[in-house]
């Protein structure tokens, strides 16, 4: 189940284990994505904290936390090839995970269809 942040975040949890990203929306505004600051493995994040910064041709933007947790792996590919988020944002284009999560923080984010509301 994926669920959205009103900032353009969006969130996997499979068992205790989040995978975090920024959105297909949140990309195609961005433009070309030329780097991606990630956070340092073992970072403990509190749902709403910034995790890293994402920068593109047009901008830089923070990436925050959908939810909380501890940050157990960083998708090392995009230090190589941060373009990959716009390839697939929602895929191979993931930001990190965090492990540790409270599935209670989901409460309050969005569904796919809710988003795609909200972008709309």
């Amino acid at each position: 189940m994926t669920r959205y942040t009103v900032e353009h975040e969006w969130v996997r949890i499979e068992g205790t284990i989040a995978t975090v990203g920024i959105s297909v929306h949140a990309q195609n505004e961005l433009g070309d994505i030329t780097f991606v600051e990630m956070p340092a493995i073992g970072t403990p994040l509190k749902k709403g904290d910034a995790l890293g910064v994402i920068e593109s041709v047009k901008a830089a933007s923070e990436i925050f936390a959908p939810v909380g947790g501890t940050v157990a792996s960083i998708n090392e590919a995009l230090n190589d090839t941060p373009e990959a988020v716009n390839d697939d944002a929602e895929g191979a284009g993931w930001i990190c995970t965090l492990e540790g999560v409270d599935a209670s923080d989901l409460n309050d984010l969005m569904t796919a269809e809710e988003y795609a509301k909200f972008c709309n």
